[in-house]
């Protein structure tokens, strides 16, 4: 009697309705922990867990079922992302995005299925993990978006596992989030047999948690100059009128103030704050220019610019010397600025101290430039933004992740989301919701310890990459027939 035999036993007997109203059941209650982790604002605890009921349901029905019942489940997982989808997409859009994501979950579960049965081998606990990773490395690389949402984001709350990023990058923290379901449910299916495969899951485990704690007790307090972060969340648009826009612009310079009275060396503003004709932004930079001298403090400043070659979205750094602010053009444009202009070029610039880089909320989704930023010297990168509430959270830690692979603290400003601070080791060490009119401030220390060393630059695309190649052999080794049942 094979596995599978031996696993579909308990379905035996049952009526035909009986076993599809049972199957539909499982695949809904195994789909369930998928909901709160495939989201915009996942649990980090259940993200260790949610995918193994999928997976044993897997190994324990027939291919057939096992396919269908795997669609359901990753189909209602993938729905708690409509209502942000619809933000940025028509719901035709929305739904095509999530069948595409439905059918990776499809093709990964079905593939892992596969190997373990046909190999029935210890080492088929890497088949999950593995094409995971590789997947999650090629829409890094050829999506417009990245890997917004990965899995391995799950954990950036979890500052000891955090860690692991800082060696290998994203791929490592999704290679080992993914290998407990995987061993788990092998565990499960196969018995005693993968028992050498769980233990050896169980203990890669330890020592990434011991070896995170370890790394995160010897990290020094902060103790640097003062920042201070503002955001209010009322957008000034074309239809916005003239007194409105006014009073929004008033109260982001009475908020430098007061946050400079208080011992801010450095005052972060959000992202696009209005989009401006040349002559409006002029007018607007000179105004934050001499603020910026008679406060004493350097200001960033998130600003789009509408001229006749085009639309921008800027990052403007003003010093307390007066002198011409240093301008950074976004690289990575969100879904609703796909008429504005890319750009390449990089900015860092001594601050309060520090080595800071410039950067724009989607331009920290994309590790190379968080990695380029890290390359240059970055202590302390700048980071104005604008989020859409339903993803704050994830905006907000896929930034401090970068931070942690590169070794530098983060500052984010971000109108309808969150003002973070954090640091090279992915502790965020403040952190307030933003508000519409008056808005939201923070008022943190920075970090005072220089970059930190880490591996994640070189060692996490070699890993991606390694296993995209690991993954299209699994896919080859799928071809060869599973035994008769």
């Amino acid at each position: 009697m094979s596995m599978l035999d031996i696993l579909s036993a308990p379905a035996a007997g049952s009526s035909p309705l009986r076993r599809c109203l049972w199957q539909i059941a499982a695949a809904l209650a195994a789909g369930l922990p998928l909901y709160w982790v495939l989201g915009p604002q996942p649990l980090g605890w259940l993200a260790w867990w949610a995918p193994l009921p999928v997976l044993w349901l897997a190994l324990r029905s027939s291919r057939r079922d096992a396919a269908w019942m795997t669609f359901l489940a990753a189909m209602l997982g993938l729905s708690s992302n409509v209502a942000y989808f619809r933000l940025l997409m028509p719901l035709p859009a929305v739904l095509a995005v999530i069948l595409l994501k439905a059918l990776l979950w499809l093709l990964v579960v079905l593939a892992t299925r596969r190997l373990v049965l046909r190999y029935r081998s210890g080492w088929t606990v890497l088949a999950y993990p593995v094409l995971w990773v590789a997947i999650d490395t090629l829409m890094a690389a050829l999506l417009p978006d990245g890997n917004w949402g990965s899995l391995a984001y799950s954990q950036a709350d979890n500052v000891a596992i955090l860690q692991l990023a800082a060696l290998a990058g994203v791929p490592g923290l999704l290679f080992l989030l993914c290998l407990l379901p995987s061993a788990l449910a092998l565990l499960l299916a196969g018995g005693r047999a993968y028992a050498p495969a769980a233990g050896a899951t169980a203990l890669l485990l330890v020592v990434a948690w011991a070896g995170g704690a370890w790394r995160v007790q010897g990290a020094p307090e902060s103790g640097g100059p003062l920042a201070g972060l503002v955001a209010i969340d009322d957008f000034i648009g074309p239809a916005t009128p003239p007194a409105r826009a006014q009073a929004i612009w008033d109260q982001y310079a009475r908020h430098v103030v007061q946050l400079a009275g208080q011992g801010a060396r450095l005052v972060l503003l959000p992202e696009k704050i209005a989009v401006l004709t040349p002559a409006q932004a002029d007018a607007v930079g000179q105004r934050f220019q001499a603020l910026a001298r008679s406060a004493g403090v350097w200001i960033t400043v998130g600003i789009g610019v509408h001229d006749a070659t085009g639309r921008r979205n800027l990052a403007w750094l003003f010093s307390p010397d007066g002198a011409a602010p240093v301008s950074y053009q976004k690289h990575h444009l969100a879904p609703p600025e796909r008429d504005f202009l890319a750009a390449s070029a990089y900015a860092v610039q001594p601050v309060a101290g520090q080595a800071m880089g410039l950067a724009i909320c989607k331009d920290m989704h994309f590790a190379p430039l968080g990695q380029a930023y890290g390359a240059a010297g970055a202590q302390t990168m700048l980071v104005p933004a604008w989020d859409f509430q339903f993803d704050a959270w994830m905006g907000a830690r896929m930034t401090v992740v970068r931070g942690v692979e590169n070794g530098y603290a983060v500052l984010r400003a971000a109108r309808e989301g969150v003002l973070t601070v954090s640091d090279a080791y992915g502790r965020v060490l403040a952190e307030r919701a933003s508000s519409s009119m008056p808005g939201s401030t923070l008022l943190a220390p920075l970090p005072a310890h220089p970059s930190v060393s880490t591996w994640a630059g070189w060692l996490g695309p070699l890993f991606g990459w390694l296993c995209v190649a690991l993954g299209v052999i699994l896919l080859c080794l799928c071809r060869r027939a599973v035994p008769a049942a």
